[in-house]
């Protein structure tokens, strides 16, 4: 079966200034699709690309098996969702959701029908005859998103949709998003800057960066096997620690040496690393790092760490510690008795750890 959207060698520039290079995505129906990435990657870009909003450079956009390249938006078969809503305003919450169908010349009894649909869904049938002005910013959200549902499209496309909305209203309408993307089986392609709103909502998610795909996967592997120094850094909260290290092999292992200061160094033993040069990037995840006697395997090893700064965040404790002449964060349970300026053993699962080449920061394992 052809992808719902396939994106081969796309290109897109202005001028001289080179916005998106050789993007080439592709999802099945059903698929929700995170873009995300620092501000000015290209990731609103690439959405209004696929909209047809912007024409592209070069390359192809395909939707639902047919060549959208060049097709102008109204017949692209999609539905799009922004972060300001762009709602009418003189109209009410009904007619803002429905207006689209009219134009298209919908039948009415079709339109009350899809309206009275949608408004069940998103929990919105009080608001239908009040105007925009009269609504919260998450009430403006769900009309927004009404709109865009009884379209039916082929491709529902959300930018930023969250952005504007205080942090606890976030997370509700996240899990709306969900809920419906779950009972539709809708296909999404969804931009966010938030890498948490990613993790919680794609199926697969691209990492862009200045224009170009760092990385496309699960959710899961772009967490747990980051493709670059980049992707491991941007994912995650808190970030991945990347502790310069050196690397010898010994015996069957690898030896790993962190420098610790005022201190002889760290001296870990990677039994499944091998071929890694001497200078390396070792990174691991906080919650990789856990507390002397928590965590238990073969491949857990323990080092003694000077506490440098502690901070309670009710459910974990992060404990701070310099090792390999950076910042180090370790995700510990709640009741972590750590002071600053003691030492601690620390416990490292080197069966998570990723290792990256300095230089280039790509992954090397």
């Amino acid at each position: 079966m052809a992808p719902i959207l396939d994106i081969s060698k796309l290109q897109k520039s202005y001028g001289a200034t080179h916005v998106l290079k050789d993007i080439n995505v592709q999802i099945d129906e059903g698929d929700f699709l995170v873009l995300v990435g620092p501000s000015g990657c290209g990731k609103s870009t690439l959405l209004n690309c696929i909209a047809g909003l912007e024409p592209i450079t070069g390359g192809s956009i395909h939707i639902g098996g047919r060549d959208m390249t060049h097709v102008s938006p109204k017949d692209r078969d999609i539905a799009m969702v922004f972060q300001s809503y762009a709602l009418y305003p003189t109209m009410s919450v009904a007619k803002n959701i429905t207006f689209g169908m009219k134009v298209r010349g919908v039948d009415q009894a079709t339109q009350e029908a899809k309206l009275a649909d949608v408004a069940r869904q998103l929990q919105i049938e009080k608001l239908l005859n009040r105007r925009p002005g009269q609504l919260s910013g998450g009430q403006r959200q769900r009309v927004a998103m009404g709109r865009a549902l009884v379209r039916d499209p082929k491709l529902f496309l959300f930018d930023e949709p969250l952005s504007n909305l205080d942090a606890k209203l976030r997370v509700e309408m996240r899990s709306e998003i969900k809920k419906l993307h779950h009972s539709m089986n809708a296909s999404i392609v969804y931009v966010t800057h938030d890498q948490i709103e990613a993790m919680t909502l794609a199926t697969k998610i691209v990492v862009l960066k200045d224009g170009v795909v760092q990385q496309i996967g699960s959710p899961s592997e772009i967490y747990n096997k980051p493709a670059n120094l980049f992707v491991a850094d941007f994912m995650g909260s808190p970030a991945m620690n990347l502790i310069p290290a050196r690397a010898e092999p010994e015996g069957g292992a690898t030896r790993i040496e962190i420098d610790r200061e005022g201190a002889a160094p760290i001296i870990l033993h990677d039994p499944h690393a091998s071929g890694l040069p001497r200078d390396i990037i070792l990174g691991l995840r906080p919650e990789d790092i856990a507390e002397a006697g928590f965590r238990a395997g073969e491949d857990v090893q323990e080092a003694q760490c000077l506490v440098d700064m502690v901070e309670p965040a009710g459910a974990d404790t992060y404990v701070m510690s310099r090792l390999g002449g950076t910042g180090v964060t370790a995700r510990l349970h709640a009741e972590t008795i750590a002071r600053p300026g003691e030492q601690m053993t620390l416990a490292f699962d080197l069966g998570k750890v990723s290792y990256f080449e300095p230089g280039t920061g790509t992954r090397l394992n």
